[in-house]
C-alpha cells in the first residue's frame, strides 16, 4: 500500500468511526424522564393557562386543554428558544414556534420536540 492509499483509507476509517460515535451520542441526548409535583411552590405557574416551568432544556406549559412538554432546543441550529407566554422565539436566526411547538416562521425545518405528559393526581410525569 502506498502512502496516498494509506492516508485515504485511514481518513475514511476515522470519518466512519466519528460519524458512528456522533450518532450514538445523539440517540442518548433526547431521553427525558422526570416528574413535577403540582403542589410544590416551584411549580405554581402550572396552575394558570400559559404558565410554564423549565426543567433543563424542557419546558412544561399549562394550556387551555392540558399540559405540553417541549424541548427548548431549536430544530434549526440547536440554539435555546425563549418562551413568550404564547409561543417561542429563537434568538439566533429568528425562528418562531407556536405554544404547541409548531413552526410559525423563520428557518427551523421542523417543530420543537414534544414529550409525553401524564397527569396522575397532582403529579405530572414527563417522558420521551
Amino acid at each position: 500500500m502506498d502512502r496516498k492509499d494509506f492516508l485515504l483509507t485511514t481518513c475514511a476509517a476515522c470519518g466512519v468511526t466519528s460519524t458512528l460515535a456522533f450518532l450514538d451520542s445523539c440517540s442518548k441526548v433526547g431521553i427525558i424522564n422526570f416528574t413535577l409535583d403540582l403542589t410544590l411552590p416551584a411549580n405554581a405557574a402550572l396552575a394558570h393557562t400559559n404558565g410554564a416551568v423549565i426543567n433543563g432544556n424542557v419546558i412544561v406549559i399549562k394550556t387551555s386543554t392540558g399540559y405540553e412538554a417541549l424541548s427548548l432546543i431549536c430544530t434549526h441550529q440547536g440554539c435555546i428558544v425563549s418562551y413568550t407566554g404564547h409561543g417561542f422565539v429563537c434568538p439566533c436566526h429568528g425562528g418562531t414556534f407556536n405554544i404547541t411547538g409548531g413552526v410559525t416562521g423563520g428557518p427551523p425545518p421542523s417543530a420543537l420536540t414534544k414529550y409525553t405528559v401524564v397527569k396522575n393526581g397532582t403529579v405530572l410525569t414527563i417522558t420521551g
